[in-house]
C-alpha cells in the first residue's frame, strides 16, 4: 500500500507548488523539459517520479530545498539535502562561517535572520542597537520585523517608519507567497496589527537611490542602507534559509557615528 500512495502524495506536492508558482501543466513541463502527459501522470500519481525529475520539477517552481526533501521523501527516494541544524558538527560549522561574515562587516550592522525573519547571529553594532529595545521583545526567538516595528521595538525611533513598515510588510509577503508558512502568516498579521503612526519624514537633500533606514539614536539621526545576502549555491537546508543583512551607513555622520562606538 505504502508504494500506490507515494506516487499519489508526491504528485499532489507538486501539483501544490505549481498553482502556487500559477503556473500550468504546459509552462511546468516546458520549464522542467518534460511532457504535459508524463507531468499529468505524476500530479495524479499515475506514475511515480524519478528522482531527477523531483529535483528538476523542484528547480523549475524554485521550491524551497525542504520541500524538494519532502516530495522526494514521499516519491520514494532518499533526501537530496542536509539540513546542519541536525548535526552538532555541522551546526558549529555553519556558526563559525556565519561569525566570520558578521565580523567582516565591523563596524556596521550586521546580523543573520532564518525565513522567518527570526536572528540567528549578530555583531556587535546590532547588540548596541538592540539596547535600545524592550528587553522583553530579546527573548528568543528575537524577530527582526517584530523589534523594528512593535511600538516597544524600535518603531518610535524610525523617522521614516511608514516608508520602513511598508518595506518590512511587503518582505514578509513575498517571504509568505515564496514558501508559505503558519509562521509567516502569524507574523504578518501581527505586524500589520501594530499601531500605524506615520508622521510625515522630513525631506533628505541629498542623493538617495534605495530606501535608507533613518534611526533617531540620542541626538543623531543614522541613515543607513539595507543590504542582503545569501549563499549563493546552498546544499544545505539550513544555509538555504539564512540571509546577512547589513546595514551600510548612507551617509558621513552616520560612518563617523559608527566608527568611534
Amino acid at each position: 500500500m505504502t508504494t500506490t500512495l507515494r506516487p499519489a502524495v508526491a504528485g499532489a506536492l507538486l501539483r501544490d507548488w505549481r498553482e502556487r508558482r500559477r503556473l500550468s501543466q504546459l509552462d511546468l513541463a516546458n520549464l522542467a523539459d518534460t511532457s504535459t502527459r508524463h507531468l499529468s501522470f505524476v500530479e495524479t500519481g499515475r506514475s511515480r517520479p524519478s528522482r531527477q525529475m523531483v529535483l528538476r520539477l523542484g528547480e523549475a517552481l524554485q521550491m524551497p530545498l525542504a520541500e524538494q526533501n519532502q516530495v522526494l521523501l514521499a516519491a520514494g527516494h532518499a533526501p537530496e539535502y542536509q539540513d546542519a541544524r541536525r548535526d552538532a558538527a555541522a551546526t558549529r560549522y555553519l556558526l563559525e562561517v556565519l561569525d566570520l561574515a558578521l565580523a567582516a562587516h565591523d563596524p556596521w550592522p550586521a546580523l543573520v535572520i532564518d525565513a522567518q525573519f527570526d536572528v540567528v547571529a549578530t555583531n556587535a553594532a546590532v547588540d548596541r542597537l538592540m539596547g535600545l529595545v524592550d528587553p522583553e521583545l530579546l527573548d528568543p526567538p528575537v524577530n527582526v520585523v517584530r523589534v523594528m516595528l512593535h511600538p516597544r521595538g524600535l518603531a518610535g525611533r524610525v523617522v521614516n517608519y511608514g516608508a520602513w513598515r511598508a518595506h518590512l510588510l511587503r518582505q514578509v509577503r513575498q517571504h509568505a507567497a515564496a514558501a508559505p508558512s503558519a509562521d509567516l502568516r502569524a507574523l504578518l498579521a501581527e505586524a500589520a496589527g501594530y499601531p500605524d503612526r506615520s508622521p510625515a519624514a522630513p525631506e533628505h537633500s541629498g542623493p538617495t537611490f534605495a530606501l535608507p533606514l533613518e534611526l533617531q539614536v540620542d541626538d543623531a539621526v543614522l541613515r543607513m542602507y539595507s543590504t542582503v545576502a545569501t549563499f549563493g549555491t546552498p546544499l544545505d537546508v539550513a544555509a538555504s534559509e539564512l540571509a546577512i543583512e547589513t546595514f551600510l551607513p548612507a551617509d558621513g555622520a552616520t560612518r563617523e557615528w559608527f566608527a568611534r562606538t
